[in-house]
């Protein structure tokens, strides 16, 4: 599902640019406009993301023509504002939630128990990861 919400990008004085979400309260920042459009996307994804998984409440989206780039900041060479779009589910799958090979040693009648029993080693790791930092 697409979420959408409104950004106000600020061109600042040395040329980078400022983002920030007024609905949200959250902020973020690039070199060009290209570069300050994805990190908008990310940090959208991410704070939506995070707030879905706290179960956190979030302030729907405020139409377009309702937010004032001027309100929320001057130190500024130009603005405009812009809505922002991600679908959090699929940029979760790409960006936060995939999976990293990771090589590990366990004694061999370990493994030969493990195996014998038709344990899932990667299962199980994640398991015990995530019990030892409290996640779970």
């Amino acid at each position: 599902m697409l979420s959408m919400y409104p950004a106000c990008f600020y061109k600042e004085k040395d040329g980078q640019y400022s983002v920030i979400f007024p609905d949200l309260g959250t902020s973020t920042c690039g070199s060009t406009l290209d570069e300050a459009m994805k990190m908008a996307i990310d940090c959208l994804a991410g704070f939506l993301y995070d707030a879905r998984r706290e179960h956190e409440e979030v302030q729907p989206p405020s139409a377009l023509s309702d937010v004032d780039p001027d309100s929320l900041y001057d130190e500024y060479e130009s603005a405009f504002v812009n809505m922002v779009a991600v679908d959090v589910d699929e940029y979760a799958r790409t960006h936060f939630e995939r999976s990293v090979k990771k090589t590990l040693t366990i004694s061999a009648w370990l493994n030969d128990m493990a195996v014998a029993q038709g344990i899932n080693f990667s299962r199980t790791l994640q398991n015990a990861l995530k019990t030892e930092l409290h996640l779970v």
